[in-house]
């Protein structure tokens, strides 16, 4: 008869042995190697960007290459003023396409389709076109738009960064809103509010800082696309005054020809201009984005 204190081991059972001390310690300081080097890549090689950037274009920085507009080929002291405006109206007017149908599509998505196979397919639709290449989409938008109207333009250039911004924008509502307590939603049908304006007036006021990050981030992506533009809003010497029937100047386009393009090593010099400046404006976007709205608690 076995000791009361004694457990049986099954036949041919082996005891599982603690791991050693010695190899838990070796793994934590593994991962914390593998993490600090990925942190150092990281960041090096944004410094490493930046530098190279600012290195080429701070030299050509004037206050009349900010204020006159580019120039045709071979031709002196080309700015940048047109293509800054450009890229302002093509992702000013990108925004306010995808904007209005992303939030809503995203309020659909945490609030009233969550668990429908709609929304399934909804999200599904999404993640597909996050991860859709931007020239396919300028493509895309070339045979929608700019074939059947026979001309590019600027318009056609912002259609194909709203369809870039919108699955950005509806996903990034969509988890907002589920980050909002349900306390808040329980309260605000208590007091007899209906479904709808409780989640416009409660929770998505609640969410609000989180949904407009969201929107200036996607809008922080696409500024610098220049695929899809290739394609829609093309490029051009002048003033962008006919937006939606003709070329359209920009600062992606005018960067890629200016430096690929162009055999004259004052446009090269001018492209790398440009290029900090889009550079700055997209890192300070992203930098008073995060500040503007970062949570209290984490301040």
């Amino acid at each position: 008869m076995p000791h009361p204190h004694h457990t049986c081991t099954p036949p041919g059972s082996i005891a599982a042995a603690p791991r050693p001390l010695l190899w838990r310690k070796a793994q934590n300081s593994l991962l914390g190697l593998f993490s600090f080097f990925s942190i150092i890549i990281a960041v090096g090689g944004m410094g490493w960007i930046l530098q190279t950037v600012l290195e080429q274009g701070i030299g050509v920085i004037s206050l009349s290459f900010l204020t006159e507009p580019s120039k045709p080929y071979g031709e002196l002291n080309a700015g940048i003023a047109n293509a800054l405006l450009g890229t302002v109206l093509i992702a000013g007017l990108a925004t306010l396409i995808a904007v209005p149908p992303g939030i809503a599509a995203g309020i659909y998505l945490a609030e009233f389709g969550k668990n429908s196979r709609f929304a399934a397919a909804l999200r599904f639709c999404a993640n597909v076109m996050m991860g859709v290449p931007s020239i396919i989409v300028g493509l895309f938008i070339y045979v929608l738009i700019v074939i059947p109207s026979g001309h590019n333009s600027g318009f056609a250039g912002s259609v194909a960064l709203a369809v870039i911004m919108f699955p950005v924008i509806m996903r990034t509502t969509e988890d907002m809103l589920a980050m909002v307590p349900d306390t808040l939603r329980e309260s605000a049908l208590a007091l007899g509010m209906s479904r709808s304006r409780a989640t416009l007036s409660i929770v998505a006021r609640a969410a609000r800082n989180g949904m407009i990050t969201g929107v200036l981030l996607s809008l922080a992506r696409v500024s610098g696309e220049t695929a899809p533009l290739l394609f829609t809003a093309m490029f051009a010497d002048s003033w962008p005054t006919s937006f939606f029937s003709r070329p359209t100047a920009n600062m992606p386009v005018l960067i890629n020809e200016y430096t690929m393009n162009s055999p004259f090593e004052q446009m090269n010099a001018a492209g790398w201009g440009a290029a900090l400046i889009i550079t700055l404006i997209i890192l300070a976007l992203n930098i008073g984005t995060r500040c503007l709205f970062r949570d209290p608690k984490n301040r």
